[in-house]
């Protein structure tokens, strides 16, 4: 279903990113490591250390003020507790929603913020992979699972970052996470559209599609299973998804991210084919979505066979979950 996978952003710009209001702290405060039964779970367990607690935060929110001193020792990643939140443990593949400051740490300049986004919130989904490959590099989706994992939602962060290259100044990224999202479309059920494939779902949420005894559609239509009522996905905008793809000639399926452990996925609407583009953008957070699309909007017209899906009308089912803006590179 993807042309190519998404794991750098040109800047720290979204927080909609594979991992996803506390009151005003003076300075962080040490923490010590996680307990042992969060210690399985966490993918880098950043201590913290003298840079990450010299790091200030005053206010919250988007009226946080975040301060670096200038003698602060920012030469390796660490990360310090400001305010520890009284939720749920933060765990890979949790989706939450959060705000976050990236600042230059010699400057104090903010980079980067979420305030620019929704109601000043974007969304978080906990990477799976593994943070130590890139993880001191602030255009990575990594940095918000390193400065996430294994800490209660509600609590305020600070992640120290050494440059990621030759002559570039160390940053501070600051997050607060706010609450746990659905892993599942949370709108309200819409009646079906006559002549679309019939979608059931399981208690999980995870769909099963039966193409109907029809000829396959010559272009693609998008119908509404559910109808959601949060932030509408625009065009080049960073999504959350789960999704099933079938193959309308045989309803076998192709590609799902149900069938990765229920794990959402994430891309840009940009780089997927036309007709999965059209499903998302205009749609609202919340909703689940049938498309079909032929060949055209696929991925491609040519002699149907078993290796490759041109040719092939596909059927997606799509649970839109968030969707967060990109800034992009100039």
């Amino acid at each position: 279903m993807r042309k190519r996978p998404l794991i750098i952003l040109s800047t720290v710009a979204a927080a909609t990113l594979l991992l996803a209001g506390c009151s005003g702290g003076a300075d962080p405060e040490s923490t010590a490591t996680p307990d042992a039964s969060a210690q399985s779970s966490c993918l880098a367990d950043l201590k913290s250390g003298a840079g990450s607690d010299a790091v200030s935060v005053e206010g919250s929110g988007a009226d946080a003020k975040v301060t670096v001193p200038a003698d602060a020792d920012l030469t390796e990643a660490q990360r310090s507790v400001v305010v520890e939140g009284d939720g749920e443990d933060v765990k890979p593949g949790d989706l939450i929603s959060l705000r976050y400051q990236l600042v230059d740490a010699k400057t104090n300049e903010v980079l980067s913020t979420s305030e620019r986004g929704p109601d000043g919130v974007l969304s978080a989904l906990l990477a799976l992979q593994n943070p130590q490959q890139q993880m001191v590099d602030p255009t990575q989706s990594t940095v918000f699972t390193v400065a996430a994992e294994c800490v209660p939602i509600g609590s305020s962060v600070v992640l120290t970052l050494p440059p990621g290259q030759e002559g570039a100044n160390p940053s501070v990224l600051y997050i607060e996470t706010i609450e746990e999202l659905p892993t599942i479309a949370s709108g309200s059920d819409v009646d079906a559209t006559e002549g679309m494939p019939k979608v059931e779902l399981d208690d999980a949420g995870s769909p099963t599609i039966t193409i109907p005894d029809t000829e396959a559609p010559t272009e693609t239509e998008v119908a509404d299973l559910k109808q959601g009522d949060g932030a509408v996905v625009a065009s080049g905008d960073l999504v959350t998804v789960q999704y099933r793809g079938v193959k309308w000639s045989d309803g076998t399926e192709f590609d799902s991210s149900w069938s990765r452990d229920a794990a959402p996925a994430q891309f840009q609407t940009t780089s997927v084919v036309p007709g999965f583009k059209m499903a998302l953008e205009g749609q609202k957070v919340g909703s689940q979505v049938v498309v079909t699309m032929p060949p055209k909007d696929g991925y491609g017209e040519g002699e149907i066979n078993a290796n490759d899906l041109k040719g092939e009308t596909l059927v997606f089912v799509v649970d839109i979950l968030a969707t967060t803006p990109i800034e992009q590179a100039p």
